[in-house]
């Protein structure tokens, strides 16, 4: 049975997606400019030198030009690996191939590590498709990073990666979904 919290999780989702594939040509530069700068300057001014962050889908806030500089600042960049048992795996996508993963979502090809490889990094960046200005995070669905999330016993900072008009007043939540510290956006960071 649906309930009255999934329904309108889905309605959000269904009109974020719409808006997403609305962007122009020209707001996608704008944004992947401003969200690389944003994420360079968190990323300094926690002093990172680990990260755990997601190779972006065509639609989504795009990380990977800030991805390419902290390969070249020689920072350790783990990426998730979808599994089919909910869990995610991690590479540090040394093969420099990338692969189609479970849903379609780009992930890295490389030796993978285990769900706990997490627990090293100094900054976790994941995607959201919406964050209440209370710090929830509202996903796209499957629960992934909200298992992560929830079963981390010393959690370093997480970020959402999302367009400036995907922090809300509130997003619908459950039991089940987990806050995060700060949003990056293309004009913004923000720290709840």
């Amino acid at each position: 049975m649906t309930t009255d919290t999934e329904h309108r999780k889905r309605a959000l989702r269904a009109e974020l997606r719409e808006r997403r594939r609305n962007l122009t040509s020209s707001e996608h530069e704008h944004a992947s400019a401003g969200l690389t700068e944003n994420l360079q300057s968190l990323t300094l001014g926690l002093s990172a030198r680990s990260i755990a962050c997601y190779l972006s889908a065509p639609d989504e806030p795009d990380t990977r030009p800030y991805l390419a500089w902290a390969r070249a600042e020689g920072l350790r960049v783990l990426f998730p690996v979808s599994r089919e048992d909910g869990l995610l795996d991690w590479t540090v996508g040394e093969d420099g191939v990338e692969l189609v993963g479970l849903f379609g979502m780009p992930e890295p090809s490389g030796e993978l590590l285990s769900p706990l490889a997490i627990n090293d990094v100094d900054l976790i960046l994941v995607p959201a498709a919406a964050i209440g200005r209370d710090g929830m995070r509202m996903g796209w669905g499957k629960g992934y990073f909200d298992k992560t999330l929830g079963s981390m016993e010393k959690c370093p900072p997480v970020y959402a990666v999302v367009y400036d008009t995907e922090l809300i007043d509130d997003v619908p939540s459950e039991r089940h979904d987990q806050p995060v510290d700060g949003v990056v956006t293309p004009d913004r960071i923000i720290e709840f």
